[in-house]
């Protein structure tokens, strides 16, 4: 059981967006008999366990609040971390991109706080499953409480290792790397990935960019392709419609790529899924 409950009102156990003043939010779990504190006053679990979702409450000093369900991209934001996490544009994007949705088997490395992981449990379902590595122990742990939150645990398998050594999984579906060094895995990649499976990667820098696509071709990966995506939000205000004052641009270049099985890729083959030239 994920944390999106079908019922009509808030529950015991439920987790609940909880929207104040300046769109200040709170995601939490409601529990009997606790409080959530906030400097626009005290909000008690029990005032919102049986109340419908949308519904305007006040803290016990008269600020007003809304109840909300969170989607993912708001858990996303507000998740426990302890390194950075991927932006909810980005996750997006690379989940439609890689056809993930029920079912798939996918293979992660970089688990950090577990935004992607989460992600990723959330698209394939409960027949799906996720493999995600990571070499520090600290961040798994951190990562596997934010999914047993969100009650999603039971799709994910966290591993705890240097990916040098390679991946136990082979044939999977998709393969997805946040690592510091991409280009230095991508045999490991290639022998985990099923031939014309998914590869998917978000890289900081051009330089790294760069390194990576050397070692895709070398390794006979075709389709590449790199992007990024750009997000830009609007004043909901009808009389004063425009951008808002601030934007979240470059987070990363995303970098996609499919394990071809030739020995050799033909020179002339145009290996580049939009090649305009």
């Amino acid at each position: 059981m994920t944390w999106q409950s079908q019922n009509t009102v808030a529950q015991v156990g439920d987790l609940v967006e909880i929207v104040g003043l300046r769109h200040q939010h709170f995601i939490i779990k409601l529990k009997a008999g606790e409080e959530l504190h906030t400097h626009r006053g005290v909000v008690k679990h029990d005032d919102l366990i049986g109340k419908p979702w949308g519904s305007q409450f006040f803290s016990h000093n008269g600020s007003p609040f809304y109840l909300l369900q969170p989607g993912l991209s708001d858990i996303i934001r507000s998740i426990p971390r302890s390194t950075q996490i991927m932006y909810p544009k980005d996750i997006g994007f690379m989940l439609v991109y890689m056809g993930i949705g029920p079912g798939r088997i996918c293979v992660e490395a970089g688990t950090g706080s577990g935004s992607m992981t989460a992600a990723l449990a959330f698209a394939i379902g409960d027949t799906g499953k996720v493999i995600s590595y990571d070499i520090n122990s600290d961040f798994q742990s951190i990562a596997l409480k934010n999914l047993q939150r969100l009650g999603l645990d039971e799709r994910v398998i966290l591993k705890t290792r240097d990916i040098r050594e390679g991946f136990d999984e082979k044939g999977v579906d998709v393969l997805f790397l946040d690592v510091q060094y991409p280009f230095d895995y991508v045999q490991q990649v290639k022998q985990t990935l099923k031939p014309g499976g998914f590869f998917g990667c978000i890289v900081p820098t051009t330089n790294k960019v760069i390194l990576l696509l050397e070692a895709l071709k070398n390794n006979h990966f075709g389709f590449i392709e790199v992007c990024e995506v750009l997000l830009r939000y609007y004043k909901s205000d009808a009389e004063h419609f425009r951008p808002t004052d601030r934007m979240v641009a470059h987070t990363g270049y995303l970098v996609f790529a499919r394990p071809m099985i030739a020995d050799e890729i033909i020179p002339d083959f145009p290996m580049e899924k939009f090649d305009l030239e």
